[in-house]
C-alpha cells in the first residue's frame, strides 16, 4: 500500500483499536494495509493518493445507485440546511415510513433507528415481548450485527476475524439461542419467540435459499406459535421492489432493514404486522428508542434513494450483476483458476472451488482455502476493489455501466493470470 494510506493507518492505530473503526476494514483476514478512501462518485473511490478503485463494496450495500448520486446529495444538503436533528418528530419520517409500508405487502408499521444491528436486537426483543417466550432460532453464517444474543456462529461480521463468537458475551446472553444450519429446517417447540433468517445469506458469501426452506420456515413458525423474522438489512429494496419478501413470496411477522433506505446515511429500520408493533411503546410494554433514530439527514437521503428505484432499475441491477457473473466466471476460467459465483437479482458472491456451498460449513472450507486474499490484492493493485473478506457479497450499482463491468472483468483476467502464476 502506498505512502499516504501506510502513514494514515500508523496515525489510526494510535488512536483507534486496530486503526478501524469496523474490524473487517484492517484487512486482517486477507492480510496488508488498508487503503483509506479520500472521495468517491459513481461505481469509484480515490485513495489517500488518489488512486482509483472499482468499487464493488459500496458501503457494502447502501451505494446502490453508486456513490455521491446528485438527487441524493441534493436531499441531503436541503435537509441539512433546516438543522440535523432536532428530538422531536418530522414529517420526513412519515414520509419515508409510508413508503416502506407502501412497498412492502402485509408490512403495516414500522419503526426507524440508527443502525441495522438496533433494527435487529429491537426485533428480537419485541418478538420476545410479543411472544412471552424467549427462545431464538438463528442459522449458521447468518449476520444480524452485533447484539449479543445473535452473535454466535454469525457470518462476515465475526466469521472474517477467523471467530465463531465473541468475548464479553456471556453465557446467559446466548443461552436462549438455537443455533441451525442455514437451508435446513429446525425442529421448533413452544418456547421459541422467533426465528430471524437472511432470506439470502449474504454474509457467508451468497448462498441463495433451498427451493422450499423459506416456506418450510413460515409453515414451521405458524405451527409453533412463533414469529418469522426476516433480516432484509442487505436484500431489502435490492432484489425487488417489496424486497427477498416479494421475490421469493413468503411473509414474514417481522421484518429489519438498513443500508439502501438510508442512501448512504446511519440508519436501520423494523416493522411487521400491527397487532405485533403495537406492543412497542409507548403503545405497549417493550421499549425501544434512539436519540438520532429517523435523523431528518437520513430520511431525506432515504426517501430519495427509494424514489429512484422503480421496477426498470431493478431490472437494470439484475443485468448488470448478471453481466458481472460472466465476465468474471469466463476471466478466471480462462486463467485457469476454478471459481463460482452464486447470483440473486443485484447479490453477487464469489468463491475459488468447483461447487457453490450451500450451508456455512461448506462457505468456510472455500473462504479458507487462501485463495480468496491472493485475488483480493490482485485485483486491488490493478484498481478494481472487493470486500477485504472471503465472507463477504458484492454490491454492484445502477453506476456500473457495461463499460466499467467489462474493463473490470478484463482486469480479472490479468490479476487470475498472476495469481495462478504465483501458485505454480
Amino acid at each position: 500500500m502506498t505512502d499516504a494510506n501506510r502513514l494514515l493507518f500508523e496515525r489510526a492505530v494510535r488512536v483507534i483499536p486496530g486503526g478501524v473503526n469496523s474490524p473487517v476494514r484492517a484487512f486482517g483476514s486477507v492480510g496488508g494495509t488498508p487503503y483509506f478512501v479520500e472521495r468517491a462518485d459513481g461505481p469509484y473511490v480515490w485513495d489517500a493518493d488518489g488512486k482509483r478503485y472499482i468499487d464493488y463494496v459500496q458501503s457494502y450495500g447502501p451505494g446502490i445507485l453508486g456513490h455521491a448520486h446528485p438527487a441524493v446529495l441534493e436531499s441531503i444538503a436541503r435537509a441539512a440546511s433546516n438543522g440535523t436533528s432536532y428530538g422531536a418528530p418530522t414529517e420526513a419520517e412519515v414520509v419515508l415510513a409510508e413508503m416502506v409500508v407502501d412497498r412492502i405487502a402485509g408490512l403495516e408499521s414500522v419503526r426507524f433507528v440508527s443502525s441495522g444491528t438496533e433494527a435487529t436486537m429491537s426485533a428480537i426483543r419485541l418478538a420476545r415481548g410479543a411472544t412471552g417466550r424467549s427462545g431464538i432460532v438463528k442459522f449458521a453464517g447468518c449476520y444480524h450485527g452485533h447484539g449479543d444474543a445473535l452473535l454466535a456462529a454469525g457470518g462476515s461480521g465475526v466469521a472474517n476475524q477467523g471467530l465463531t463468537g465473541c468475548d464479553g458475551v456471556t453465557a446467559g446472553a446466548v443461552a436462549d439461542t438455537i443455533v441451525a444450519p442455514y437451508n435446513v429446517l429446525p425442529d421448533l417447540d413452544d418456547t421459541v419467540a422467533a426465528v430471524i433468517v437472511e432470506p439470502v445469506a449474504a454474509n457467508m458469501g451468497l448462498i441463495a435459499p433451498a427451493p422450499g426452506f423459506l416456506e418450510g420456515l413460515r409453515s414451521a413458525c405458524d405451527a409453533a406459535g412463533a414469529l418469522l423474522v426476516f433480516d432484509e438489512v442487505i436484500t431489502g429494496f435490492r432484489l425487488a421492489r417489496g424486497g427477498a419478501a416479494e421475490r421469493f413470496g413468503v411473509t414474514p411477522d417481522l421484518w429489519c432493514f438498513g443500508k439502501v433506505i438510508g442512501g448512504g446515511l446511519p440508519v436501520g429500520a423494523f416493522g411487521g404486522r400491527w397487532d405485533v408493533m403495537e406492543h412497542l411503546a409507548p403503545l405497549g410494554g417493550v421499549y425501544q428508542g434512539g436519540t438520532l433514530s429517523g435523523n431528518p439527514l437520513a430520511m431525506a437521503a432515504g426517501r430519495t434513494t427509494l424514489e429512484l428505484l422503480d421496477d426498470g432499475a431493478f431490472d437494470r441491477l439484475a443485468a448488470t450483476t448478471a453481466r458481472l457473473a460472466t465476465g468474471l466466471a469466463d476471466a478466471f476460467t480462462t486463467a485457469g483458476l476454478a471459481s463460482v459465483l452464486p447470483r440473486v437479482g443485484s447479490l453477487l458472491g464469489i468463491y475459488f472451488g468447483d461447487v457453490a456451498p450451500s450451508d456455512f460449513d461448506e462457505a468456510k472450507a472455500l473462504a479458507e482455502n487462501g485463495l480468496y486474499p491472493m485475488v483480493f490484492h490482485a485485483l486491488l493493485e490493478r484498481g478494481v476493489a472487493l470486500a477485504p473478506g472471503a465472507y463477504e457479497a458484492m454490491f454492484p450499482s445502477l453506476a456500473h455501466s457495461d463499460a466499467v463491468v467489462d474493463e473490470t472483468a478484463e482486469v480479472a483476467g490479468v490479476a487470475a493470470e498472476a495469481v495462478v502464476a504465483d501458485l505454480s
